[in-house]
């Protein structure tokens, strides 16, 4: 996915925007970037390093030095090397994006079609940054160019322009991934997760709607452009995303989790000896369904964070497979003999899950439940890059229904619908191969809930289908 931290100050911005881009870091491991505006040489600074084999922080710690200047931006990226610096009609400008482009190839032809060139290339593919940026230089002027990009992508982008008169923060036009503004004495800040603000003081100042565009300066927030009516913020940041810290539209990510334990534990008919989550996301989950439940909240699985903090971004399945394992710790002491209950966030591939479940049984345990967070994923996601799927078949869903089906297409809205034939027997299948005593997934409705959103702010098409471009 990746997030990004962008700060203006009526001092030195280097130590805020090192540290707040740093608490983006869950969002993404691929790269990560950073760049300053120096107001009294007139000169941008920028470094971009590769994060896969290490962490922001140590990569950017000992080079802090070459940065300068009272505004900066940042980025986690977990698509191309950001940010990209320009010089246009427009002025000169350094840009980070959070984005999934669906039509990159139709723009980018048609953009080469007209004379233009790209020359920020990663892994022989065009940045899509860089093609952000080309779109918005169409433009008379900022607001106009970003309008343009608004209009001719199909996906989602919010986005942060450091230019020479403060920063340019853009939601995505339909809200898709968040932007928070941050205030404190002297500074203003826009980042993708508000809990970059609380160790570094800032308060939360405002959360941007969709397709708002402001300017931030040292003094105040101008907005360029009033936000649209409509919402589709993503659902899945509240499910595994969000930093527990983290608000989106006012509302808390552990919050929203908590509660949408605490209902399926108030439902759940199932007997158990205690409740327990898979580190980190479900954790949140279990606490409220313990709650909900009745029975002890047990921590049989520690998550080993030294050398192991993250799994979802390593490009390689089998990497992420290996470092999904090293990182979870099981506990027997607390897994012999019992009726165990974990929550998670989520069901995507499966491969996890079942490695998991034949460690708990290998270390003792009687019985395995597992209850989920939100819905079967049954649709891929084309609006947020929260995985490295690159077909729908990678989903376990899809992959359940085609050997059902003959076609991985075909009856979706069945499978989607919670309690139909077609839907239970999908669950049963997961949970027999899983071996599992019972799965269960959180509702839509109930999901929908937790988090306190009227659904037609939601996007929930990853469950049901129901966002279009």
């Amino acid at each position: 996915m990746g997030g990004f931290f962008g700060t203006v100050a009526k001092a030195s911005c280097v130590a805020d925007l090192f540290y707040g881009t740093d608490y983006n870091s869950h969002l993404g491991t691929k790269r990560g970037g950073m760049a300053t505006f120096d107001s009294e040489q007139k000169t941008f600074a920028r470094s971009i390093h590769n994060l896969e084999s290490t962490y922001f922080r140590t990569k950017f710690e000992d080079e802090l030095d070459k940065f300068k200047g009272n505004s900066g931006i940042g980025i986690i990226s977990d698509t191309d090397p950001q940010p990209i610096i320009l010089n246009s009609h427009l002025g000169r400008f350094a840009i980070v994006t959070v984005a999934k482009i669906a039509n990159l190839a139709e723009l980018e032809a048609e953009l080469l079609s007209h004379n233009m060139h790209f020359t920020e290339l990663s892994s022989g593919q065009t940045n899509q940054t860089e093609l952000v940026a080309l779109l918005i230089i169409q433009g008379r002027n900022f607001v106009e160019g970003i309008e343009n990009v608004y209009k001719r992508i199909k996906g989602s982008c919010s986005m942060l322009l450091l230019t020479e008169d403060g920063i340019i923060a853009a939601r995505d036009k339909w809200g898709r991934t968040p932007i928070v503004i941050g205030r404190k004495e002297g500074a203003y800040a826009a980042t993708s997760e508000s809990s970059s603000f609380p160790n570094l003081d800032y308060e939360i100042d405002r959360y941007l709607g969709p397709g708002e565009i402001v300017r931030l300066r040292a003094d105040g927030v101008e907005q360029l452009r009033k936000p649209e009516d409509k919402m589709q913020i993503c659902s899945f940041l509240w499910v595994y995303y969000g930093f527990p810290t983290s608000c989106y539209e006012g509302i808390n990510v552990e919050e929203a989790r908590f509660t949408s334990g605490l209902k399926m534990g108030q439902t759940d008919t199932s007997e158990v000896d205690c409740a327990c989550g898979i580190p980190d996301s479900g954790v949140g989950m279990a606490l409220g369904y313990a709650e909900g439940k009745g029975v002890p909240y047990h921590r049989a699985i520690s998550k080993y964070t030294p050398t192991w903090p993250r799994s979802f971004t390593p490009s390689k399945q089998e990497m992420r497979n290996l470092v999904a394992k090293m990182k979870l710790i099981p506990n027997r002491a607390m897994l012999q003999g019992k009726r165990l209950l974990f929550c998670d966030d989520s069901i995507v591939r499966g491969t996890q899950l079942r490695d998991n479940v034949k460690i708990l049984y290998d270390c003792g345990a009687k019985e395995v439940h597992i209850r989920i967070a939100c819905p079967p994923l049954i649709y891929a996601c084309p609006f947020v890059g929260f995985t490295a799927s690159k077909s729908p078949l990678e989903l376990i869903t899809r992959r359940i229904i085609k050997e059902l089906e003959g076609d991985e297409n075909k009856n979706l809205d069945k499978y989607a619908t919670t309690g139909s034939p077609e839907y239970e027997k999908m669950v049963e299948i997961i949970r027999e191969r899983f071996g599992l005593t019972s799965l269960k997934f959180n509702t839509l409705e109930t999901l929908v809930e937790s988090i306190g959103l009227p659904k037609c702010k939601l996007c929930t098409h990853c469950f049901d289908g129901s966002s279009c471009f």
